[in-house]
């Protein structure tokens, strides 16, 4: 029995406890407050409520406030003109499961279903769908980490007690004001129905609402939605690198330098490194490119690196992926050229067969020759994908937010030319066949800027 709670101990821990720590305490994974002066957020939970919700409604409009409205699903269903009035004033609508239940208490399946069916619900009444979720009490599960709700999870930065009556309107008033300043998320409740409330207590929240209102306004102040708040924070960070990001670009530029050092690479252009290599037998499995050249274990290969520095360079320089995807193309376009007279120059090179990459990549190498190939599925191949989806999270304009984007899943990628490709399209100082794009953004297609921004996050350790 005492090896059971020990074991039930561990997994409530892991399950729960650990992740709500990491949420509530270090903002791990979620949203809780944001940056500036003069704007803050208000968020309501649980209604939408048929007495309530109104009156604040009317109160949000005569003072020109936009909020967000995490809605429990079962009481948006009862309620669907309140809600279709919260999304017709401009307000954003948030999901806040169907009913008011912990996922501490819910498998990871239904917190899943909770979700979904609120969406539907949101969908029906709105016409649009929430990206945008506060679970009951600010509780999360191991699993929503995961993204299993698909949603972001906004929690909150101050919570005053609103939810109880007995708090009255001046005490609140008095709370609020406190943590009236610019960046502030800030909890309320407009329906007290559910578990812990008491059914007067919105009224109490109204009236010093009213009065904190007030003050914003004759302050300058204004609360805006919650995707706002994040949209101005987003700009923002780009803006600055934080002291946490800079120490681990050192880290990683001082393994790298060891990195280089251990293994002997070269570097095609040492002035301004953008490509190194180093010669080694490739020993993966047979592989036979589109253009029937085959690659076998023991063959003869160059192993190729980017330079971290100067793709960390190139990344804190770019505004957008665009520019970070014509730099990249440039400095590669640069050191072909030079690697290919190299080839055909230097006698330890005559065996080479082709070179030899890894890339987070789908597509966009080919214009350069490269062929792109699946990475055999196992341990390296696992531990390349951790590997460079960090490197990409600190060298991209966007950093972690371009692991969240698009409908594909980045995986590694084996990029491999034959050796009669490279010589033939670039050795002996010739114009290379591949065109350098211009700024414009019409000359690259979208998809393309994407996977060549993924692909300049490239390693090689097989």
């Amino acid at each position: 029995m005492q090896t059971l709670l020990l074991w039930l101990f561990y997994l409530s821990s892991f399950y729960a406890f650990i992740p709500g720590i990491l949420t509530r305490i270090f903002g791990f994974r979620v949203f809780r407050r944001g940056s500036g002066t003069n704007e803050f957020a208000l968020t309501f939970d649980d209604g939408p409520d048929p007495l309530y919700t109104p009156r604040l409604l009317d109160l949000l409009k005569r003072y020109d406030m936009k909020a967000t409205f995490f809605v429990v699903g079962s009481h948006a269903e009862k309620n669907p003109e309140v809600v279709r009035r919260i999304h017709r004033e401009g307000h954003l609508i948030g999901i806040h499961n169907y009913v008011h239940k912990s996922n501490w208490l819910m498998r990871p399946v239904t917190v899943r279903k909770q979700v979904k069916r609120t969406d539907d619900i949101i969908y029906e009444i709105t016409g649009e769908r929430s990206t945008y979720y506060r679970p009951p009490w600010g509780i999360v599960n191991l699993f929503d980490f995961a993204k299993n709700t698909g949603c972001r999870i906004i929690l909150w930065s101050s919570m005053f007690s609103d939810w109880r009556s007995k708090i009255g309107a001046d005490r609140l008033t008095e709370r609020i004001l406190a943590k009236l300043r610019g960046g502030e998320v800030m909890l309320l409740h407009d329906c007290g129905t559910t578990m812990g409330a008491n059914p007067d207590a919105p009224e109490q929240m109204l009236i010093a609402l009213e009065r904190v209102l007030e003050v914003a306004q004759q302050k300058g102040m204004r609360s805006i939605r919650v995707d706002e708040m994040m949209a101005k924070e987003s700009k923002s960070k780009v803006k600055k690198v934080s002291l946490l990001k800079r120490m681990l670009v050192s880290v990683w530029l001082l393994w790298e330098k060891g990195f280089h050092a251990l293994f002997s690479l070269e570097t095609v252009t040492p002035d301004d490194p953008m490509l190194h290599f180093r010669k080694r037998a490739y020993t993966g499995k047979p592989v036979v490119m589109e253009d029937g050249t085959r690659l076998d274990k023991g063959d003869q290969v160059l192993e190729l690196h980017f330079d971290n520095r100067k793709l960390y360079q190139i990344g804190s320089r770019s505004r957008s992926e665009m520019q970070l995807a014509i730099q990249m193309i440039r400095a590669v376009q640069k050191d072909l050229p030079t690697l290919a007279n190299m080839v055909l120059e230097r006698p330890e090179f005559k065996e080479v067969r082709g070179l030899y990459g890894v890339s987070m990549i789908s597509r966009g190498p080919e214009q350069f020759g490269f062929h792109v190939l699946d990475l055999p599925s196992g341990l390296f191949a696992s531990s390349t994908r951790l590997y460079l989806k960090l490197l990409l999270s600190v060298i991209h304009p966007k950093g972690q937010a371009r692991l969240k984007e698009g409908s594909q899943v980045m995986e590694p990628k084996m990029l491999m030319m034959p050796v009669e490709v490279l010589i033939e399209r670039y050795a002996e100082k010739r114009t290379p066949s591949v065109k350098p794009p211009t700024e414009e953004p019409h000359e690259l297609a979208q998809e393309q800027v994407v996977d060549l921004t993924i692909a300049g996050a490239t390693a090689s350790r097989m």
